[in-house]
């Protein structure tokens, strides 16, 4: 059993920045592919970016690539989301999951563990 929890949501303006973190506790392991979804109203839940065992393993979502950065650090079994040059249509609730996977996962469907969610808003 792992559990997630979303922090470091919040109110930002356009072009700004926020960094989410993801705190597992419970049976860790580097062994647990990890990942950031999103979902906003009346939208199906989206891959934002995942990362592998590896850090060095990661994928993003073309609506966020170069401006969105996942990490994890297994050390303190966190993984983050540094989210830079914001936009009104990142506006969703972000999600942060796991799943016992050498690989990195983009589809929500493979993965078992779930964070509460944080809510990210960009105001215009």
């Amino acid at each position: 059993q792992v559990q997630l929890v979303e922090s470091g949501g919040g109110l930002v303006q356009a072009g700004g920045s926020l960094r989410l973190s993801c705190a597992a506790s419970g049976r860790t392991s580097s062994s647990y592919a990890m990942g950031w979804f999103r979902q906003a109203p009346g939208k199906e839940r989206e891959i934002v970016a995942a990362i592998g065992w590896s850090v060095s393993s990661t994928y993003y979502a073309d609506s966020v690539k170069g401006r969105f950065t996942i990490s994890r650090d297994n050390a303190k079994n966190t993984m983050y989301l540094q989210m830079n040059s914001l936009k009104p249509e990142d506006t969703a609730v972000y999600y942060c999951a796991a799943t016992l996977s050498l690989l990195r996962r983009v589809r929500a469907d493979e993965y078992d563990y779930w964070g509460q969610g944080t809510q990210v808003t960009v105001s215009s």
